[in-house]
């Protein structure tokens, strides 16, 4: 078996623990689910099924995963939504505090809304003349 370079094994049943030859591994380096699939009772490395009676190795972890299936990514994803919701909810008060306490903020705040909302009235009103005009021409 040493010029074989491709080694598909799935959908035939196979159950037993999959031999740690140096051919086999090799197999790792470029390692495909799909070539296992279809086979439910095969354990062993590449595989992370362990094999019964295999003592518990520990294993290089992965950079964001536990051996608590996850808890610790749920654990950060929460603490991330927890701080942006806080944080919206600080700036939001901020804004609107400020609005609600300053008087000369708020009217200058109002006055500018009115004075845009004119401006884009009369930008629509002025396009939508231009195009009749063309529709007629």
């Amino acid at each position: 078996m040493t010029s074989l370079n491709y080694l598909d094994i799935s959908d035939n049943s196979l159950s037993a623990r999959i031999p740690s030859s140096t051919q086999i591994q090799s197999f790792e380096q470029s390692f495909e689910h799909s070539r296992y699939d279809g086979n439910l009772k095969l354990c062993g490395p590449p595989l992370t099924k362990k094999c019964p009676g295999d003592e518990e190795t520990e294993s290089t972890s992965v950079v964001g995963k536990s051996e608590s299936d996850g808890e610790d990514i749920y654990e950060l994803e929460r603490w991330f939504f927890i701080g942006g919701a806080t944080g919206f909810a600080t700036g939001f008060w901020i804004a609107c505090g400020t609005l609600l306490l300053n008087c000369r903020v708020r009217h200058a705040l109002f006055l500018f809304l009115d004075c845009f909302k004119d401006w884009v009235y009369v930008r629509v009103v002025v396009f939508i003349a231009m195009l009749q005009r063309f529709a007629h021409a």
